[in-house]
């Protein structure tokens, strides 16, 4: 079953990222649950904690979003903290390395060249 994910990333603030979790925990895994939620994780990071959500739609995500106690646990939280986005979130790919094309440069000198090593054997 090909899931949609959805994150709420919480950062460390003048009060500690877990203790929201600690406070909101039961009542959003709850409300998850019983709005279509297939399966959910924290993740506690270095810079806060990230509840991922699995949906089986988009429209259980929006139902869940809207509830009353999903929109108090939002706004328990200081708005330059919080991060509610699509996709799996914390370090979710870091492991992977970023590729960027080679830069294209045109006219440009030659890159230097270091002459072959020469290896003169002595007789004794």
């Amino acid at each position: 079953m090909n899931l949609v994910w959805w994150s709420i990333e919480v950062r460390d603030g003048a009060t500690p990222a877990r203790q929201w979790r600690d406070a909101w925990s039961r009542s959003l895994l709850e409300a998850a649950v019983t709005h279509g939620a297939h399966d959910f994780i924290w993740q506690a990071e270095p810079f806060g904690v990230v509840l991922e959500l699995g949906f089986a739609e988009t429209g259980d995500w929006d139902r869940f979003r809207s509830l009353p106690a999903v929109t108090a646990a939002v706004d328990a939280v200081d708005p330059t903290s919080i991060y509610v986005y699509p996709g799996l979130g914390g370090g979710a790919g870091a492991g992977l390395p970023r590729r960027s094309p080679r830069p294209i440069v045109e006219d440009a000198a030659p890159l230097p060249v270091s002459p072959a090593f020469i290896l003169v054997a002595r007789l004794p």
